[in-house]
């Protein structure tokens, strides 16, 4: 009987609350709009935490909830609630759990209402990965930008125009066999650093996590403005890119380059900007074989892969390891046999020059080439559109 009394009543609270909080927060209520704001959360929390069962239970409207959750699973009936109790209080409750972190496992649909996450949303998941870019000085040189940018490549570079197959959409490099192929070796690193960032926001897709992730390392690095767009959705592991469609570093022949980036759509200028991102980061022996950084400033955005590449003296490294050059002045220098190939293609070194030339042309024709990058072959939602996340620096 209390139950049900108490989900007789929370209807008219939620609607009295709702309707005061929206119209104080239209008055900037200041702390009165705090404290409500707070009563109101804690109200439509405390009922939706009460009444388990300890059985997965079907709610109704709301849909099944599994024991263990925050919110209980006798507080099933919250989301038909919810949606009776008008739209601008299951509006104002969607974000009220979003700031308080109180969001776990629970959706729009859920709620009852069609509110979508917004900019501001995304920004938070945007700062949270900044923050964790240079927590950990002793890794690499100092950032996991470079290597969160590797993850987004390796995950969106398996795109097939042919078959409409692999892209970033789904985040199938989390399953096996992708996350075992020797092209991913060592991006469960970042995998699972971002997994930090996940628990903050379970919500986000990690198709979503792992681009947002390489837009924000990009411009926290000195990097232009990258156009993020979201709408990526988890797959499962039969979903999986075929092995052998990432480029092979070691193969001198431009040829090889083109096969790969006209796969996913992409032109001799798209792809000459793309590799520009070799300015940042490093090869490691025990995950592509190579060694060592291109540029002297690994985590620094520059068009200083295109310079050293043109301006510099490569000679044949003498070790142990796989066919890489080194730079004759420095030795401390790298370049693979497939960046060589973009000094001796013609048409790879006509765009090599201009945009060692032009670091502003560089970085516009990098931004939009490495969008396009992040989307190909994404069924995005036809309102989905483009976000400008702003860099904390």
């Amino acid at each position: 009987m209390a139950s049900s009394l108490r989900i007789f009543r929370l209807p008219i609270a939620v609607q009295r609350l709702g309707k005061m909080t929206m119209s104080i927060n239209s008055r900037k209520g200041g702390m009165g709009f705090l404290r409500l704001r707070q009563s109101y959360l804690n109200i439509i929390h405390n009922f939706a935490s009460g009444g388990g069962t300890g059985e997965e239970k079907d709610t109704g409207a709301g849909g099944s909830r599994k024991s263990g959750s925050k919110y209980g699973s006798g507080g099933g009936g919250i989301w038909a609630i919810l949606a009776g109790a008008g739209g601008a209080a299951s509006y104002y409750y969607w974000e009220s759990l979003q700031e308080s972190g109180l969001s776990d496992g629970v959706t729009a649909e859920m709620l009852g209402c069609d509110c979508k996450r917004t900019i501001v949303s995304y920004q938070k998941v945007y700062n949270a990965i900044a923050k964790i870019l240079e927590e950990d000085p002793d890794y690499d040189d100092g950032s996991y930008g470079p290597v969160f940018i590797r993850l987004a490549w390796h995950s969106s570079g398996t795109y097939s125009k042919e078959d409409q197959t692999g892209g970033s959409n789904k985040g199938t490099m989390r399953f096996e066999p992708e996350s075992k192929y020797n092209s991913n070796k060592g991006l469960e690193i970042p995998r699972n650093k971002l997994e930090k960032v996940k628990e903050q926001f379970p919500w986000i897709s990690y198709g979503d996590l792992w681009t947002l992730a390489a837009v924000c390392s990009v411009q926290e690095m000195g990097g232009p403005t990258v156009p993020w767009k979201a709408g990526r959705c988890d797959g499962t592991s039969k979903e999986c890119a075929p092995d052998g469609r990432l480029p092979n570093c070691g193969d001198p022949c431009a040829q090889q380059a083109r096969d790969i980036f006209y796969r996913m759509g992409f032109e001799d200028k798209e792809i000459v900007a793309l590799i520009g991102a070799h300015a940042l980061g490093r090869c490691h022996v025990d995950r592509s074989g190579f060694d060592g950084p291109w540029t002297a400033s690994p985590t620094t955005f520059s068009n200083g892969f295109y310079t050293e590449l043109l301006g510099k003296t490569w000679k044949k490294r003498e070790w142990d390891g796989l066919k890489q050059y080194e730079d004759e002045e420095t030795k401390e220098l790298m370049m693979t046999p497939a960046d060589m190939s973009f000094k001796k293609d013609c048409k790879f070194r006509k765009w090599v020059k201009i945009y060692a030339e032009n670091d502003e042309m560089f970085r516009e024709d990098f931004s939009k080439a490495y969008k396009k990058l992040l989307e190909v072959g994404v069924p995005f939602p036809e309102d989905a559109t483009d976000m400008i996340l702003k860099s904390t620096k």
